[in-house]
Protein backbone atom coordinates (compact mmCIF):
# COMPACT_ATOMS: atom_id res chain seq x y z
CA UNK A 1 0.00 0.00 0.00
CA UNK A 2 1.17 3.54 -0.58
CA UNK A 3 1.99 6.06 2.10
CA UNK A 4 1.77 9.83 1.80
CA UNK A 5 4.63 11.42 -0.09
CA UNK A 6 7.33 12.97 2.08
CA UNK A 7 9.78 15.74 1.30
CA UNK A 8 12.87 15.04 -0.74
CA UNK A 9 15.24 15.23 2.23
CA UNK A 10 13.25 12.59 4.11
CA UNK A 11 13.27 10.32 1.07
CA UNK A 12 17.04 10.58 0.82
CA UNK A 13 17.44 9.81 4.53
CA UNK A 14 15.21 6.73 4.27
CA UNK A 15 17.11 5.53 1.19
CA UNK A 16 20.40 5.89 3.05
CA UNK A 17 19.01 4.13 6.13
CA UNK A 18 17.73 1.23 4.00
CA UNK A 19 21.11 0.84 2.26
CA UNK A 20 22.88 0.92 5.61
CA UNK A 21 20.49 -1.70 7.02
CA UNK A 22 21.05 -3.97 4.02
CA UNK A 23 24.83 -3.83 4.45
CA UNK A 24 24.71 -4.32 8.21
CA UNK A 25 21.96 -6.92 8.65
CA UNK A 26 21.34 -8.93 5.48
CA UNK A 27 24.76 -10.69 5.24
CA UNK A 28 24.52 -11.96 8.82
CA UNK A 29 20.87 -13.00 8.48
CA UNK A 30 21.87 -14.72 5.25
CA UNK A 31 24.62 -16.63 7.07
CA UNK A 32 22.13 -17.73 9.72
CA UNK A 33 19.69 -18.95 7.07
CA UNK A 34 22.40 -20.87 5.24
CA UNK A 35 23.35 -22.67 8.44
CA UNK A 36 19.69 -23.32 9.31
CA UNK A 37 18.98 -24.89 5.95
CA UNK A 38 22.17 -26.96 6.08
CA UNK A 39 21.21 -28.40 9.45
CA UNK A 40 17.67 -29.30 8.39
CA UNK A 41 18.52 -30.74 4.96
CA UNK A 42 22.00 -32.29 5.39
CA UNK A 43 20.18 -35.49 6.27
CA UNK A 44 19.62 -35.91 2.50
CA UNK A 45 23.36 -36.48 2.07
CA UNK A 46 23.52 -38.85 5.03
CA UNK A 47 20.59 -40.96 3.79
CA UNK A 48 22.59 -43.87 2.38
CA UNK A 49 25.12 -43.97 5.26
CA UNK A 50 22.30 -43.92 7.82
CA UNK A 51 20.76 -46.89 6.02
CA UNK A 52 24.05 -48.81 5.99
CA UNK A 53 25.43 -48.00 9.45
CA UNK A 54 22.27 -47.33 11.51
CA UNK A 55 19.70 -49.46 9.67
CA UNK A 56 17.27 -46.65 8.78
CA UNK A 57 15.04 -47.74 5.88
CA UNK A 58 13.83 -45.48 3.07
CA UNK A 59 10.35 -45.26 4.62
CA UNK A 60 11.82 -44.47 8.06
CA UNK A 61 14.07 -41.84 6.49
CA UNK A 62 11.09 -40.18 4.81
CA UNK A 63 9.13 -40.16 8.08
CA UNK A 64 12.08 -38.82 10.07
CA UNK A 65 12.89 -36.17 7.48
CA UNK A 66 9.30 -34.98 7.71
CA UNK A 67 9.01 -35.08 11.52
CA UNK A 68 11.24 -32.00 11.66
CA UNK A 69 8.36 -30.01 10.23
CA UNK A 70 5.83 -31.30 12.75
CA UNK A 71 7.84 -29.92 15.66
CA UNK A 72 8.54 -26.83 13.59
CA UNK A 73 4.84 -26.17 12.89
CA UNK A 74 3.65 -26.70 16.46
CA UNK A 75 6.03 -24.12 17.95
CA UNK A 76 6.14 -21.51 15.15
CA UNK A 77 3.45 -19.16 16.45
CA UNK A 78 4.51 -19.11 20.13
CA UNK A 79 8.13 -18.61 19.08
CA UNK A 80 7.27 -15.62 16.89
CA UNK A 81 5.09 -14.03 19.56
CA UNK A 82 7.91 -14.40 22.09
CA UNK A 83 10.36 -12.79 19.66
CA UNK A 84 7.98 -9.88 19.06
CA UNK A 85 7.90 -9.34 22.83
CA UNK A 86 11.52 -9.93 23.92
CA UNK A 87 13.35 -8.79 20.76
CA UNK A 88 15.08 -10.49 17.87
CA UNK A 89 18.66 -10.44 19.12
CA UNK A 90 18.34 -12.78 22.10
CA UNK A 91 15.60 -14.95 20.64
CA UNK A 92 17.34 -15.67 17.34
CA UNK A 93 20.56 -16.40 19.19
CA UNK A 94 18.66 -18.85 21.42
CA UNK A 95 17.18 -20.55 18.38
CA UNK A 96 20.56 -21.02 16.70
CA UNK A 97 22.39 -22.28 19.76
CA UNK A 98 19.74 -24.86 20.67
CA UNK A 99 19.33 -26.15 17.12
CA UNK A 100 23.12 -26.40 16.78
CA UNK A 101 23.33 -28.55 19.90
CA UNK A 102 20.56 -30.87 18.68
CA UNK A 103 22.04 -31.03 15.16
CA UNK A 104 25.34 -32.14 16.67
CA UNK A 105 23.55 -34.88 18.62
CA UNK A 106 22.86 -36.71 15.33
CA UNK A 107 26.47 -37.90 15.61
CA UNK A 108 25.21 -40.46 18.15
CA UNK A 109 21.98 -41.57 16.41
CA UNK A 110 21.66 -45.33 16.95
CA UNK A 111 18.35 -46.32 15.37
CA UNK A 112 15.05 -45.23 13.92
CA UNK A 113 13.51 -44.13 17.24
CA UNK A 114 16.39 -41.82 18.11
CA UNK A 115 16.38 -40.52 14.53
CA UNK A 116 12.67 -39.65 14.83
CA UNK A 117 13.11 -37.95 18.22
CA UNK A 118 16.08 -35.84 17.13
CA UNK A 119 14.40 -34.74 13.90
CA UNK A 120 11.32 -33.66 15.86
CA UNK A 121 13.42 -31.81 18.46
CA UNK A 122 15.44 -30.11 15.73
CA UNK A 123 12.18 -28.72 14.37
CA UNK A 124 11.12 -27.53 17.84
CA UNK A 125 14.48 -25.80 18.33
CA UNK A 126 14.46 -24.06 14.94
CA UNK A 127 10.77 -23.07 15.12
CA UNK A 128 10.34 -19.36 14.65
CA UNK A 129 13.62 -18.63 12.91
CA UNK A 130 12.37 -18.07 9.35
CA UNK A 131 9.12 -16.24 10.20
CA UNK A 132 11.07 -14.43 12.90
CA UNK A 133 13.44 -13.04 10.29
CA UNK A 134 10.51 -12.09 8.04
CA UNK A 135 8.99 -10.22 10.98
CA UNK A 136 12.37 -8.68 11.78
CA UNK A 137 12.62 -7.33 8.22
CA UNK A 138 9.33 -5.47 8.70
CA UNK A 139 11.04 -3.58 11.55
CA UNK A 140 13.73 -2.31 9.18
CA UNK A 141 12.44 -2.14 5.60
CA UNK A 142 9.47 -0.13 4.22
CA UNK A 143 6.91 -2.05 2.24
CA UNK A 144 8.12 -0.89 -1.17
CA UNK A 145 11.58 -2.31 -0.39
CA UNK A 146 10.52 -5.44 1.43
CA UNK A 147 10.40 -7.93 -1.44
CA UNK A 148 13.92 -6.86 -2.40
CA UNK A 149 15.18 -7.24 1.19
CA UNK A 150 13.34 -10.55 1.61
CA UNK A 151 14.81 -11.77 -1.67
CA UNK A 152 18.32 -10.94 -0.48
CA UNK A 153 17.68 -12.88 2.74
CA UNK A 154 16.18 -15.83 0.88
CA UNK A 155 19.32 -16.09 -1.20
CA UNK A 156 20.24 -18.27 1.77
CA UNK A 157 18.22 -21.16 0.30
CA UNK A 158 20.22 -21.51 -2.93
CA UNK A 159 23.48 -20.51 -1.23
CA UNK A 160 22.96 -23.20 1.41
CA UNK A 161 22.57 -25.77 -1.32
CA UNK A 162 25.45 -24.42 -3.40
CA UNK A 163 27.78 -24.50 -0.39
CA UNK A 164 26.07 -27.41 1.31
CA UNK A 165 26.43 -29.83 -1.61
CA UNK A 166 30.24 -29.82 -1.80
CA UNK A 167 30.62 -29.29 1.97
CA UNK A 168 28.29 -32.13 2.97
CA UNK A 169 29.63 -34.42 0.25
CA UNK A 170 33.20 -33.62 1.28
CA UNK A 171 32.50 -34.27 4.97
CA UNK A 172 31.02 -37.66 4.07
CA UNK A 173 34.33 -38.54 2.42
CA UNK A 174 36.06 -38.15 5.82
CA UNK A 175 34.59 -41.58 6.59
CA UNK A 176 36.96 -43.47 8.87
CA UNK A 177 38.94 -40.40 9.99
CA UNK A 178 39.39 -40.52 13.75
CA UNK A 179 37.32 -43.69 13.85
CA UNK A 180 34.12 -41.85 12.87
CA UNK A 181 31.72 -42.40 9.99
CA UNK A 182 31.26 -39.75 7.33
CA UNK A 183 27.73 -38.88 8.49
CA UNK A 184 29.11 -38.21 11.99
CA UNK A 185 31.59 -35.68 10.61
CA UNK A 186 28.75 -34.15 8.60
CA UNK A 187 26.38 -33.62 11.54
CA UNK A 188 29.11 -32.71 14.03
CA UNK A 189 30.85 -30.00 12.02
CA UNK A 190 27.69 -28.34 10.71
CA UNK A 191 26.03 -28.41 14.16
CA UNK A 192 28.99 -26.77 15.91
CA UNK A 193 29.02 -23.98 13.31
CA UNK A 194 25.41 -23.13 14.24
CA UNK A 195 26.28 -22.86 17.94
CA UNK A 196 29.21 -20.52 17.24
CA UNK A 197 27.19 -18.22 14.95
CA UNK A 198 24.37 -18.15 17.54
CA UNK A 199 26.80 -16.82 20.15
CA UNK A 200 27.98 -14.10 17.74
CA UNK A 201 24.34 -13.10 17.07
CA UNK A 202 23.95 -11.96 20.69
CA UNK A 203 26.52 -9.23 20.13
CA UNK A 204 25.85 -8.40 16.47
CA UNK A 205 22.10 -8.08 15.87
CA UNK A 206 20.08 -4.95 16.77
CA UNK A 207 16.41 -5.21 17.67
CA UNK A 208 15.04 -2.09 15.95
CA UNK A 209 16.28 1.06 14.16
CA UNK A 210 15.87 3.19 17.31
CA UNK A 211 18.57 1.07 19.00
CA UNK A 212 21.02 1.10 16.08
CA UNK A 213 24.17 2.90 17.25
CA UNK A 214 25.60 2.27 13.77
CA UNK A 215 22.96 4.50 12.09
CA UNK A 216 22.90 8.35 12.23
CA UNK A 217 20.08 9.85 14.29
CA UNK A 218 18.43 11.67 11.37
CA UNK A 219 18.32 8.45 9.33
CA UNK A 220 16.87 6.50 12.25
CA UNK A 221 14.12 9.09 12.73
CA UNK A 222 13.23 9.19 9.02
CA UNK A 223 13.13 5.39 8.76
CA UNK A 224 10.94 5.08 11.86
CA UNK A 225 8.52 7.68 10.44
CA UNK A 226 8.25 5.78 7.19
CA UNK A 227 7.70 2.42 8.89
CA UNK A 228 5.05 3.95 11.14
CA UNK A 229 3.32 5.39 8.05
CA UNK A 230 3.25 1.91 6.52
CA UNK A 231 1.72 0.54 9.71
CA UNK A 232 -0.96 3.26 9.81
CA UNK A 233 -1.83 2.56 6.17
CA UNK A 234 -2.33 -1.15 6.96
CA UNK A 235 -4.49 -0.32 9.98
CA UNK A 236 -6.68 2.03 7.90
CA UNK A 237 -7.43 -0.85 5.51
CA UNK A 238 -8.42 -3.34 8.20
CA UNK A 239 -4.91 -4.58 8.92
CA UNK A 240 -5.20 -4.18 12.69
CA UNK A 241 -6.13 -7.59 14.03
CA UNK A 242 -5.34 -9.24 17.33
CA UNK A 243 -2.97 -12.17 17.12
CA UNK A 244 -5.68 -14.69 18.03
CA UNK A 245 -8.04 -13.48 15.29
CA UNK A 246 -5.17 -13.56 12.80
CA UNK A 247 -4.86 -17.32 13.37
CA UNK A 248 -8.40 -17.95 12.08
CA UNK A 249 -8.48 -15.19 9.48
CA UNK A 250 -9.53 -16.64 6.07
CA UNK A 251 -6.78 -14.75 4.26
CA UNK A 252 -4.12 -16.12 6.58
CA UNK A 253 -5.41 -19.67 6.17
CA UNK A 254 -5.45 -19.24 2.38
CA UNK A 255 -1.82 -18.10 2.52
CA UNK A 256 -1.06 -21.22 4.58
CA UNK A 257 -2.40 -23.39 1.76
CA UNK A 258 -0.30 -21.60 -0.87
CA UNK A 259 2.79 -21.91 1.30
CA UNK A 260 2.09 -25.63 1.75
CA UNK A 261 2.09 -26.15 -2.03
CA UNK A 262 5.36 -24.24 -2.42
CA UNK A 263 7.10 -26.19 0.32
CA UNK A 264 5.90 -29.55 -1.01
CA UNK A 265 7.75 -28.73 -4.23
CA UNK A 266 10.83 -27.46 -2.37
CA UNK A 267 11.34 -30.32 0.06
CA UNK A 268 10.06 -33.09 -2.14
CA UNK A 269 12.97 -32.31 -4.42
CA UNK A 270 15.55 -31.18 -1.84
CA UNK A 271 15.43 -34.29 0.36
CA UNK A 272 16.06 -36.56 -2.64
CA UNK A 273 18.15 -34.32 -4.90
CA UNK A 274 21.56 -35.91 -4.16
CA UNK A 275 20.28 -39.42 -4.85
CA UNK A 276 18.37 -38.21 -7.94
CA UNK A 277 21.50 -36.52 -9.34
CA UNK A 278 23.52 -39.63 -8.51
CA UNK A 279 21.02 -41.75 -10.48
CA UNK A 280 21.10 -39.31 -13.42
CA UNK A 281 24.91 -39.30 -13.59
CA UNK A 282 25.59 -42.89 -12.53
CA UNK A 283 27.85 -41.80 -9.63
CA UNK A 284 27.83 -42.46 -5.89
CA UNK A 285 26.82 -39.61 -3.56
CA UNK A 286 29.99 -37.73 -2.67
CA UNK A 287 31.93 -34.61 -3.54
CA UNK A 288 31.29 -34.73 -7.32
CA UNK A 289 27.56 -35.30 -6.89
CA UNK A 290 27.60 -32.52 -4.30
CA UNK A 291 29.06 -30.17 -6.90
CA UNK A 292 26.45 -31.18 -9.46
CA UNK A 293 23.58 -30.66 -7.02
CA UNK A 294 24.74 -27.07 -6.64
CA UNK A 295 23.95 -26.27 -10.30
CA UNK A 296 20.15 -25.86 -9.86
CA UNK A 297 20.79 -23.65 -6.84
CA UNK A 298 23.24 -21.46 -8.76
CA UNK A 299 20.49 -20.78 -11.29
CA UNK A 300 18.04 -20.09 -8.46
CA UNK A 301 20.51 -17.68 -6.85
CA UNK A 302 20.61 -15.53 -10.00
CA UNK A 303 16.81 -15.61 -10.23
CA UNK A 304 16.23 -14.58 -6.62
CA UNK A 305 18.55 -11.58 -7.03
CA UNK A 306 16.79 -10.32 -10.16
CA UNK A 307 13.11 -11.32 -10.01
CA UNK A 308 11.97 -9.81 -6.65
CA UNK A 309 13.35 -6.43 -7.67
CA UNK A 310 11.42 -6.57 -10.94
CA UNK A 311 8.27 -7.61 -9.08
CA UNK A 312 8.66 -4.63 -6.72
CA UNK A 313 9.08 -2.31 -9.71
CA UNK A 314 6.14 -3.73 -11.70
CA UNK A 315 3.96 -4.48 -8.63
CA UNK A 316 2.97 -7.84 -10.13
CA UNK A 317 3.94 -10.16 -7.29
CA UNK A 318 0.99 -12.54 -7.71
CA UNK A 319 1.23 -12.92 -11.48
CA UNK A 320 5.00 -13.38 -11.57
CA UNK A 321 4.79 -15.77 -8.62
CA UNK A 322 2.17 -17.91 -10.36
CA UNK A 323 4.32 -18.07 -13.50
CA UNK A 324 7.34 -19.14 -11.44
CA UNK A 325 5.43 -21.95 -9.71
CA UNK A 326 4.09 -23.18 -13.04
CA UNK A 327 7.62 -23.31 -14.45
CA UNK A 328 8.75 -25.13 -11.32
CA UNK A 329 6.08 -27.80 -11.79
CA UNK A 330 7.08 -28.17 -15.43
CA UNK A 331 10.74 -28.58 -14.46
CA UNK A 332 9.98 -31.24 -11.85
CA UNK A 333 7.81 -33.18 -14.31
CA UNK A 334 10.39 -33.04 -17.12
CA UNK A 335 13.16 -34.19 -14.75
CA UNK A 336 11.11 -37.34 -14.14
CA UNK A 337 10.96 -38.36 -17.81
CA UNK A 338 14.05 -36.74 -19.36
CA UNK A 339 15.90 -39.14 -21.60
CA UNK A 340 19.39 -37.80 -20.97
CA UNK A 341 21.38 -36.31 -18.11
CA UNK A 342 21.74 -32.83 -19.65
CA UNK A 343 17.98 -32.37 -20.12
CA UNK A 344 17.27 -33.75 -16.65
CA UNK A 345 19.73 -31.33 -15.02
CA UNK A 346 18.29 -28.40 -17.02
CA UNK A 347 14.80 -29.37 -15.81
CA UNK A 348 16.00 -29.47 -12.20
CA UNK A 349 17.50 -26.00 -12.68
CA UNK A 350 14.15 -24.70 -13.95
CA UNK A 351 12.35 -26.28 -10.99
CA UNK A 352 14.72 -24.68 -8.48
CA UNK A 353 14.44 -21.25 -10.13
CA UNK A 354 10.65 -21.42 -9.84
CA UNK A 355 10.18 -22.54 -6.26
CA UNK A 356 13.04 -20.42 -4.88
CA UNK A 357 12.29 -17.11 -6.64
CA UNK A 358 8.56 -17.28 -5.86
CA UNK A 359 9.10 -17.20 -2.10
CA UNK A 360 10.12 -13.55 -1.49
CA UNK A 361 7.22 -12.50 -3.74
CA UNK A 362 4.78 -14.63 -1.77
CA UNK A 363 5.93 -13.32 1.61
CA UNK A 364 5.13 -9.71 0.71
CA UNK A 365 1.42 -10.57 0.54
CA UNK A 366 0.65 -11.13 4.27
CA UNK A 367 2.32 -7.81 5.17
CA UNK A 368 -0.37 -6.01 3.16
CA UNK A 369 -3.07 -7.14 5.56
CA UNK A 370 -1.44 -7.63 8.98
CA UNK A 371 0.71 -5.71 11.43
CA UNK A 372 2.05 -5.94 15.00
CA UNK A 373 1.32 -9.12 16.93
CA UNK A 374 -1.13 -10.20 14.21
CA UNK A 375 1.72 -10.16 11.70
CA UNK A 376 3.95 -12.07 14.12
CA UNK A 377 1.27 -14.72 14.65
CA UNK A 378 0.30 -14.78 10.97
CA UNK A 379 3.87 -15.27 9.79
CA UNK A 380 4.31 -18.04 12.32
CA UNK A 381 1.13 -19.86 11.32
CA UNK A 382 1.69 -19.49 7.56
CA UNK A 383 5.27 -20.69 7.76
CA UNK A 384 4.49 -23.40 10.31
CA UNK A 385 1.56 -24.96 8.47
CA UNK A 386 3.16 -24.29 5.10
CA UNK A 387 6.32 -26.06 6.11
CA UNK A 388 4.33 -29.15 6.90
CA UNK A 389 4.98 -29.57 3.21
CA UNK A 390 8.36 -30.78 4.37
CA UNK A 391 6.55 -33.60 6.18
CA UNK A 392 4.04 -34.27 3.43
CA UNK A 393 6.44 -34.16 0.46
CA UNK A 394 8.89 -37.01 1.17
CA UNK A 395 6.13 -39.29 2.42
CA UNK A 396 3.84 -38.54 -0.54
CA UNK A 397 6.74 -39.06 -2.91
CA UNK A 398 7.58 -42.46 -1.41
CA UNK A 399 3.87 -43.42 -1.26
CA UNK A 400 3.31 -42.50 -4.93
CA UNK A 401 6.38 -44.43 -6.07
CA UNK A 402 5.40 -47.53 -4.11
CA UNK A 403 1.68 -47.35 -4.96
CA UNK A 404 2.17 -46.94 -8.70
CA UNK A 405 5.37 -48.98 -8.77
CA UNK A 406 7.03 -46.12 -10.65
CA UNK A 407 10.09 -44.03 -9.82
CA UNK A 408 8.52 -41.06 -11.65
CA UNK A 409 5.12 -41.03 -9.91
CA UNK A 410 6.45 -39.17 -6.87
CA UNK A 411 7.94 -36.40 -9.00
CA UNK A 412 4.65 -35.97 -10.88
CA UNK A 413 2.88 -35.57 -7.52
CA UNK A 414 5.32 -32.80 -6.56
CA UNK A 415 4.84 -31.10 -9.93
CA UNK A 416 1.09 -31.14 -9.39
CA UNK A 417 1.47 -29.43 -6.01
CA UNK A 418 3.48 -26.61 -7.63
CA UNK A 419 0.80 -26.04 -10.29
CA UNK A 420 -1.97 -26.02 -7.67
CA UNK A 421 0.03 -23.39 -5.77
CA UNK A 422 0.22 -21.26 -8.92
CA UNK A 423 -3.56 -21.37 -9.34
CA UNK A 424 -4.15 -20.48 -5.69
CA UNK A 425 -1.72 -17.57 -5.95
CA UNK A 426 -3.76 -16.13 -8.80
CA UNK A 427 -6.96 -16.65 -6.81
CA UNK A 428 -5.73 -14.23 -4.13
CA UNK A 429 -7.01 -11.56 -6.53
CA UNK A 430 -10.52 -12.60 -5.46
CA UNK A 431 -9.87 -11.51 -1.88
CA UNK A 432 -11.21 -8.20 -0.61
CA UNK A 433 -9.43 -5.31 -2.29
CA UNK A 434 -5.76 -5.53 -1.31
CA UNK A 435 -4.65 -2.06 -0.27
CA UNK A 436 -1.34 -2.34 -2.10
CA UNK A 437 -2.96 -2.87 -5.48
CA UNK A 438 -6.37 -1.19 -5.65
CA UNK A 439 -6.68 1.09 -2.63
CA UNK A 440 -3.85 3.43 -3.51
CA UNK A 441 -4.91 7.05 -3.31
CA UNK A 442 -1.54 8.73 -3.03
CA UNK A 443 1.56 7.60 -4.88
CA UNK A 444 4.42 6.18 -2.85
CA UNK A 445 7.59 8.29 -2.77
CA UNK A 446 10.07 7.36 -5.46
CA UNK A 447 13.21 5.65 -4.26
CA UNK A 448 16.69 5.69 -5.59
CA UNK A 449 18.12 2.28 -6.45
Amino acid sequence: MAVPATDEADVRLVDSAVRRSVVRLIPFLLLMYVIAFLDRSNVSFAKEELEIHVGISTAAYALGAGLFFVGYAVFEVPSNLIMHKVGARWWMARIMITWGIIATAFVWVNGETMFYVLRFLLGVAEAGFFPGVLLYLTYWFPEDRRAFATGLFQMGLPIANIVGGPLSGGLLELDGLGGHHGYQWLFGVEGVIAVLVGIVAIFYLTDRPAKADWMPEDEKAALERRLQADDRARASHGGRLGWAKALVNPRVLFFCLICLCIQIAVYGLTFFLPTQVAAITGRDVGFVVGLLTSLPWLCALVAIIVIPRLADRWRRHKEIGALLLTLSGLGIAVSAVAGNALLAMAALCLAAVGFVAVQPLFWTLPTRYLSGTALAAGFGLINGLGNLGGFVAPNVRVWAEETFDSSTAGLFALAGAAVVGAVLLLLTKLMARPPADEAVTTPAPERNS
